[in-house]
């Protein structure tokens, strides 16, 4: 869970089946295949199906993939239920470059870690900002993406992230378990933080205007103050670079890691990535300018 950008469109993804491929035999084969299924099938029958599914990536047929649908424009839920977004877009390039197919579902941002370990897929795509924590009980590939902080409030507030007292003074809301709220809540422990459990949530609180403030990743900020919903707001201060990074989760150990390392080091090479990047990272002047009027910056994350 960053850089100049124009608005982009969502585009719907496109559904993709994860049905195993279908092999031919001969009729002899077959009658013998048969044979020996009746003889074992109640054995087969109780492999796991992280097994079963490690065993369909190992034959390059079908890689599950989890995001979170719900974090606009990394990954989002179109009204008529498909995934979109620029996460969704990346890994279905991925797929194509390892010849694989993409089963891409929805996971709640709190248990898509303990999913992955639990074999419900093989891989996160969901804007995962690569943390120690994190790092001890998942495997990252190489950086996809890097991303900032920002500040949000009314246009006409007088919040001013650059000044402590206006962080602890006001309540800020942002997504909990995510980079922001962890920064926020290392940086100003005295902070009247408000935790949602989605993005969109903490956004409905501050037009709501039941919060003063919010701390956000800079991209899903920016694709707010477009909406409706954001007009009245603007960022505030300037952006807070934390040398965030996000990447690809797998399980410890998985030889998954170094084919996607491989196939993001090719859409790079070949432009894919820069059209994916391009499609989803544009957005309006009017929406990227923060409100830097006090010329004065985010302070130094203070030391305990």
């Amino acid at each position: 869970m960053n850089k100049p950008f124009d608005q982009y469109r969502a585009i719907a993804n496109n559904s993709v089946s994860n049905e195993a491929k279908v092999r031919r035999f001969s009729v002899p084969v077959m009658a013998m295949s048969m044979l020996l299924a009746l003889v074992g099938c109640s054995n087969g029958q109780n492999e796991t199906n992280v097994a079963a599914t490690q065993d369909e990536v190992a034959t390059g047929e079908v890689l599950r993939i989890a995001t979170e649908g719900a974090y606009a424009p990394f990954n989002y839920t179109n009204a008529d239920g498909t995934l979109g977004g620029f996460d969704v877009e990346i890994a279905n390039a991925l797929c194509a470059d390892m010849k694989v197919t993409c089963d891409i579902s929805a996971q709640d941002w709190d248990g898509i870690i303990p999913g992955l370990k639990a074999g419900k897929y093989d891989a996160i795509v969901a804007a995962m900002s690569v943390t120690p924590e994190r790092e001890q009980q998942v495997s990252f590939t190489e950086p996809y993406f890097s991303n900032t902080l920002v500040f949000l409030a009314k246009k006409d507030s007088d919040f001013d992230p650059s000044n402590s007292s206006d962080i602890n003074s006001n309540s800020i809301a942002a997504q909990r378990s995510t980079i922001s709220s962890q920064w926020l809540e290392t940086a100003y422990p005295k902070a009247d933080m408000k935790l949602y459990d989605t993005l969109s949530n903490a956004f409905l609180d501050l037009s709501s205007e039941r919060v003063d403030a919010m701390v956000s990743d800079k991209l899903p900020a920016l694709e707010w103050l477009g909406t409706t919903s954001g007009s009245d707001y603007a960022l505030k201060g300037e952006e807070v670079d934390i040398n965030d990074n996000f990447a690809i989760a797998v399980r410890p150990g998985d030889a998954l890691q170094a084919k996607i390392n491989q196939s993001l080091a090719n859409i790079k090479a070949n432009g894919i990535y820069d059209d994916i990047n391009q499609k989803y990272f544009a957005v309006p002047a009017s929406s990227a300018t923060a409100d830097t009027s006090t010329d004065a910056k985010i302070p130094e994350t203070p030391t305990k």
